[in-house]
């Protein structure tokens, strides 16, 4: 392989500030890294190139280059080939893209440091262990698992090889540094003592009855499904992407995804987490207020295959040992907002979501901005901003992101723990500590999940 263009990082530039009131704030090492030399980059594999690929791939190109492209569709594989020759000879990298279906002839290179898992979410925790045990540094999007069991599988073999694992919640770096600052304006105490958060996250939609159709060319369906159990391949048109067991639409079936409860809950449950200090802990009642499902479940199991699965609408309590509840909505217009999150002090209330930072708090930033030792130890002494470069500068470092495995598996937990309480229509009892369910067997078993033959996780 050749290489036209080493380079070193760069520095990157600086990030506003959320309001006037608030000073942006830059550690001393957010400057970017270096590797292994002054001229050398990280080589890229990148595993999974579907549609979210195309926010994955091109940002960690910023800081690497790649050798590499693997998918079961050797339609997304072949077009995101193209794209990464199209973004590396603009900077004149010149080197063979190899296209691969099997994802393991991507971990079998020596040559490749880091690899990018962009697949659909049954396939995160199987891709990502080997992986590790093969010595490479992992970006993974979120959610990171379909299960609790598999987050803790990811967390041991974490801890054993000592790789370097982020996970895709950019909610943590970027979005106007708006989430960071909502968390820093509770741990400085503006809205007094925090015990209750409620996000609202979106439900999932319906799909009606989808067809059995022939398997497009190009897609290796059979390994598509991997740990999943062996069904028909289905689709039907519906505007751009059209309704189907495959590709985006994965999200909206529990044998491989988890619904909008760890989609966007992915992303607002761990914002809420951080807010409320619980992100080593995890909630001691689950309650289902509220949930609606698109087919009929017995016993946890929905028993039409033919649609779509996931709850469309749904309420759910979680209170932690502390007494600090938690609730997790498709919507909560009662309160003002169907997307977002608000976090409620004994002292007033501010609300966060991509768009906006308000509340009292907020407008008192003019005279009184957060501190700058507060900003650094939430983000852990890097300068926030861009999630891709916080991952590549911890690469070099060797230290843990701000996405780090430990927190988010505790997070998707909560949202795991959602997920089988309003399926069984039940409340759970939860043992933080020893991070299993307590008092119904039935439940307990929910954590983990069959896997088909030749494709299970091996720790």
């Amino acid at each position: 392989m050749t290489q036209s263009s080493r380079r070193q990082f760069v520095k990157s530039t600086s990030v506003a500030a959320l309001t006037a009131g608030v000073i942006p704030w830059f550690a001393p090492a957010s400057r970017a890294a270096t590797f292994r030399s002054a001229n050398d980059r990280p080589v890229l594999g990148c595993i999974g190139t579907g549609s979210r690929w195309g926010a994955v791939g091109p940002n960690a190109l910023k800081f690497s280059d790649c050798v590499a492209v693997c998918d079961a569709d050797a339609n997304h594989a072949g077009k995101a080939k193209e794209r990464v020759k199209g973004i590396q000879a603009k900077r004149q990298v010149e080197n063979d893209i190899e296209v691969h279906e099997d994802y393991r002839k991507v971990l079998d290179r020596n040559d490749i440091d880091i690899v990018t898992i962009v697949t659909p979410d049954h396939w995160h925790t199987k891709i990502a262990i080997e992986a590790m045990k093969a010595g490479k540094d992992v970006y993974c999007e979120k959610p990171l698992t379909l299960t609790i069991d598999e987050g803790k599988q990811i967390r041991k073999v974490l801890d054993e090889t000592g790789r370097v694992f982020q996970v895709g919640t950019q909610q943590r770096s970027e979005m106007g540094l708006k989430f960071l600052h909502a968390v820093a304006l509770v741990r400085e105490g503006r809205i007094g003592d925090v015990k209750k958060a409620t996000v609202a996250i979106g439900g999932a939609p319906t799909s009606g009855e989808i067809p059995e159709v022939d398997v497009p060319k190009g897609l290796n369906w059979d390994l598509w499904l991997g740990q999943a159990p062996e069904v028909a391949y289905r689709f039907k048109e519906n505007g751009k992407w059209g309704n189907s067991r495959c590709h985006y639409e994965f999200r909206w079936w529990y044998e491989y995804s988890g619904g909008k409860m760890t989609d966007w809950g992915a992303h607002h449950v761990d914002i809420a987490s951080w807010a409320l200090d619980v992100c080593d802990t995890g909630p001691t009642k689950v309650e289902p207020i509220m949930a609606v499902h698109p087919v009929e479940f017995k016993d946890g199991h929905p028993l039409d295959d033919t649609q779509y699965n996931t709850a469309t609408k749904f309420h759910v309590k979680t209170t932690f040992a502390n007494g600090a509840t938690l609730d997790i909505r498709e919507k909560a217009q009662d309160l003002g907002f169907d997307n977002g999150i608000m976090l409620e002090g004994t002292e007033g209330r501010i609300f966060v979501n991509r768009g906006k930072l308000t509340g009292a708090a907020v407008d008192g930033l003019k005279d009184k901005p957060l501190k700058e030792e507060t900003l650094k130890t939430l983000y852990k002494g890097k300068e926030p901003g861009d999630h891709m470069r916080n991952f590549f500068e911890c690469v070099a470092d060797r230290t843990q992101p701000i996405s780090d495995v430990h927190t988010h598996h505790r997070a998707m937990t909560t949202c795991h723990l959602a997920n089988i309480a309003i399926r069984l229509d039940r409340t759970l009892n939860w043992d933080p500590e020893k991070e299993q369910i307590v008092g119904d067997e039935a439940a307990a078993m929910w954590q983990a999940r069959e896997q088909r033959k030749g494709y299970e996780i091996e720790v």
